[in-house]
C-alpha cells in the first residue's frame, strides 16, 4: 500500500493552506458567524468546498481523501470554519447515500459558503449510536421523528441535521429541518467556543424524501464523520507541535535556545511521536476507506491513539511555552480547545479502548 498523496491530493493540501494562511489571525478573538466568516468564504470561493460535490453540480467528483486534505489543513491552522460539520457530517454522506434530488438541494449551498449541514451522532452518555434511542413512526402520511440528540455542531445554524433513527425496519438517516415545529435546540458549551446545541425533537415531521438511503446509513455515516473528525485532529496535532518547535527553537534561556535543553528536547520528542502516530493511523483509515475497502477496525484504532496521545501531547505544548501558551492572544489555546471538543466528540479514550475490546472480543 502507498499512503503519499497523489498530484492532485498535493495541490489541495497546498491551496488549503495557502487560502487559509491568508486569512489566519494569529490572536484569540472570537470567530465570526460561520458563513460571515473571511476564511469559509475563501475556501468557498476557491473550490475547496465542492471537492465532493459530483461534476453536474459543478464539483470536482472527488471523495474522502481529498476531502480529508481540506479538513487536516483547517485543523494544522486551527482555523474557526465549520469544515468538518459541512464536509464530514454533511456534503461526504449526502453525496454518497443521498438521491439525486437531495444532492441538488442542499450541496451547492453548501459549496458556495452560503449555508451549512451537520449531524446528530451523539445521545445523551453514548456518542456515535450505533442503535439510536431515537426513533421515527409512520403517522399521517410522514415520519415523526422523537428522541434527544447531544453535541450537535451548528445545529442552529445548519439547513438540515443528519438524524440517525430507529424505525420498525431498522435504523436509518433522516434530514432534520432545525428550524420546524417539534424541534427544540439548547445551546451548550464548548472548549472552543464552537456553536453546539442539545437538540431535542418531539414528533417532528419528515417527508419520504428526507430520508437517506437506509440500509447501512448509520454505519456509513459513522465511518464519514470519523474520518472527517480524525483528519481534522491529525491537523490540530500537526499545528500544535509546529508551534511549539518553533517558540523552543527563538525563545532562549540562559543564552541557550529552550531546544537545546536535553528534558525540554525529549518532552518535544515525546510530541512528535505522538503526532507521527496519529497521522499513520489516521492516513491508514482513511486510505482504506477511500479505497473501499473495510476501514472499521483502522478507523477505532486511530480514534483511540487520538483521543488517548492528543490531550497529553497538547498539555506537554502548553507546558513547554510557559506562560505564552495561556495567553489567549496566542494562538495555542485555539489547537487544545480544539482537541478536547473534537476527544469529546469521539467519546473519549475509555469509550475507544473499549470499542476496541469490543472488536478484538467479537
Amino acid at each position: 500500500m502507498d499512503f503519499a498523496l497523489d498530484d492532485t491530493q498535493t495541490e489541495i493540501a497546498a491551496l488549503a493552506a495557502k487560502v487559509l494562511g491568508d486569512f489566519r489571525d494569529p490572536g484569540g478573538r472570537p470567530p465570526k458567524p460561520a458563513v460571515e466568516d473571511g476564511s469559509w468564504r475563501a475556501l468557498a470561493s476557491a473550490g475547496l468546498l465542492a471537492l465532493a460535490l459530483p461534476p453536474e453540480l459543478d464539483g470536482d467528483g472527488l471523495g474522502v481523501a481529498e476531502v480529508a486534505q481540506v479538513l487536516t489543513e483547517v485543523g494544522r491552522a486551527a482555523a474557526p470554519v465549520p469544515a468538518y460539520a459541512a464536509l464530514a457530517l454533511g456534503v461526504l454522506p449526502i453525496e454518497s447515500l443521498g438521491t439525486p434530488a437531495q444532492r441538488a438541494e442542499f450541496l451547492p449551498p453548501v459549496a458556495a459558503g452560503e449555508a451549512l449541514l451537520t449531524a446528530a451522532l451523539n445521545e445523551p452518555s453514548a456518542p456515535l449510536v450505533a442503535e439510536p434511542a431515537a426513533t421515527a413512526r409512520a403517522g399521517d402520511g410522514k415520519w415523526l421523528v422523537s428522541g434527544v440528540k447531544t453535541a450537535v455542531p451548528y445545529a442552529a445554524e445548519a439547513t438540515r441535521i443528519l438524524t440517525p433513527v430507529t424505525t420498525a425496519h431498522g435504523s436509518a438517516v433522516y434530514l432534520v429541518d432545525p428550524h420546524t415545529d417539534g424541534v427544540t435546540l439548547v445551546p451548550t458549551p464548548t472548549s472552543s467556543g464552537t456553536p453546539e446545541y442539545t437538540v431535542r425533537l418531539d414528533d417532528v415531521a419528515v417527508e419520504e424524501t428526507d430520508l437517506l438511503f437506509d440500509r447501512g446509513a448509520v454505519a456509513a455515516l459513522h465511518r464519514l464523520a470519523l474520518a472527517g473528525a480524525l483528519a481534522l485532529g491529525d491537523g490540530l496535532l500537526a499545528g500544535a507541535l509546529a508551534l511549539t518547535v518553533k517558540h523552543v527553537g527563538e525563545r532562549t534561556q540562559f543564552g541557550r535556545p529552550l531546544s537545546a535543553f536535553q528534558a525540554v528536547a525529549g518532552q518535544i520528542a515525546d510530541v512528535y511521536v505522538a503526532a507521527r502516530t496519529v497521522h499513520l493511523a489516521v492516513t491508514s483509515a482513511v486510505w482504506r476507506l477511500a479505497s473501499g475497502l473495510d476501514a472499521d477496525a483502522e478507523l477505532d484504532v486511530a480514534a483511540y491513539w487520538f483521543a488517548s496521545r492528543a490531550p497529553e501531547a497538547l498539555a506537554t505544548c502548553h507546558h513547554l511555552h510557559g506562560g505564552v501558551g495561556v495567553d489567549e492572544t496566542y494562538p495555542l489555546h485555539r489547537y487544545s480547545s480544539a482537541v478536547k471538543d473534537l476527544g469529546r466528540t469521539l467519546g473519549g479514550a475509555a469509550h475507544r479502548l473499549g470499542r476496541l475490546g469490543e472488536r478484538v472480543a467479537g
